[in-house]
């Protein structure tokens, strides 16, 4: 039986009719399905393994938005998989957050506290900025609601 499911991933992707796609890589048979013509438009499409195929422009539009263009649910499950992410509509250029791990801390006995939580375990978004990096940092509201979320090279 099926089950409904939703990915993210990051791939590279170029605009590409159907024809075009065949000839590169020698695929022939991807213009033998029925009602489909050389002349669909679609994406040629690199995974991350190296693995690449052709996807019509419907289902490609439906699964990925252009880096730049994410939602915070994009950009927070990027982070997750180990990106830098930034607004567009942030002031200063150089600042963006990252997901922070095996986060522990100098208590007042100087002690050194492994920081666990039950919930998330030892991670944090941290802001990294002009002026240092902060631990916790918390989305605005404004920056839950954007559409202008990019990864950080």
């Amino acid at each position: 039986m099926f089950e409904s499911y939703i990915g993210t991933k990051r791939i590279d992707a170029e605009p590409m009719i159907r024809g075009e796609y065949a000839k590169l890589s020698g695929r022939n048979s991807i213009l033998t399905e029925k009602g489909e013509s050389e002349s669909d438009k679609g994406f040629h499409v690199r995974y991350p393994d190296g693995y690449e195929s052709w996807s019509p422009k419907s289902a490609f539009d439906a699964a990925y938005r252009k880096s730049g263009n994410m939602t915070f649910g994009h950009a927070i499950e990027l982070l997750k998989l180990g990106c830098k992410m930034a607004r567009k509509g942030w002031n200063g250029k150089s600042q963006y957050i990252e997901l922070a791990t095996n986060i522990s801390y100098i208590n007042a006995c100087k002690d050194c506290v492994n920081a666990n939580h039950d919930a998330i375990g030892n991670a944090a978004i941290a802001f990294v900025g002009t002026s240092g990096v902060q631990l916790g940092w918390l989305a605005s509201q404004a920056d839950m609601l954007a559409e202008d979320w990019c990864i950080v090279e």
